[in-house]
């Protein structure tokens, strides 16, 4: 677990500014990569999650009449951050759908550094306690 922080370390530090002043920024998010990752949000995720992560649907965690669970909201709101950044960043990538879900493979549409800046956009929405206890579990 410690290599997947490193590797969340890493992804943040490559979205950085060359100026590593980041101290005023959203948890020392570089506002650009919080730009890109809410765009990319918007663009490819908006229509199942909502425009700010806030989900579309009610009761998101009762199966729908297809047998399948909704979209969760993203937003801090549902179970997101009980995954690791390892588990957000793969189910991104390779979706649901394999396992009996609905969620789309992102694969091949959307690069590593992409889903990245997705994720580090979603855990700018969250309240700090939700984001201290994610990353708390990205630490073990």
């Amino acid at each position: 677990m410690k290599r997947l922080f490193q590797r969340f370390a890493l992804i943040v530090s490559l979205f950085s500014a060359i100026d590593t002043s980041l101290a005023d920024t959203h948890r020392g998010y570089e506002p650009k990569m919080l730009e890109t990752g809410k765009f990319l949000f918007q663009e490819n995720c908006a229509t199942c999650h909502g425009m700010t992560a806030e989900g579309t649907v009610k009761n998101w965690h009762k199966k729908n009449e297809t047998g399948k669970y909704p979209p969760p909201p993203l937003n801090g709101t549902a179970h997101a951050w009980h995954h690791s950044f390892k588990a957000l960043s793969h189910t991104i990538r390779n979706g649901t759908q394999s396992i009996g879900g609905s969620m789309p493979s992102w694969k091949g549409k959307i690069s590593d550094e992409e889903i990245g800046a997705i994720i580090i956009w979603l855990t700018s929405l969250w309240p700090d306690e939700i984001y201290a206890s994610w990353l708390e579990r990205n630490e073990q």
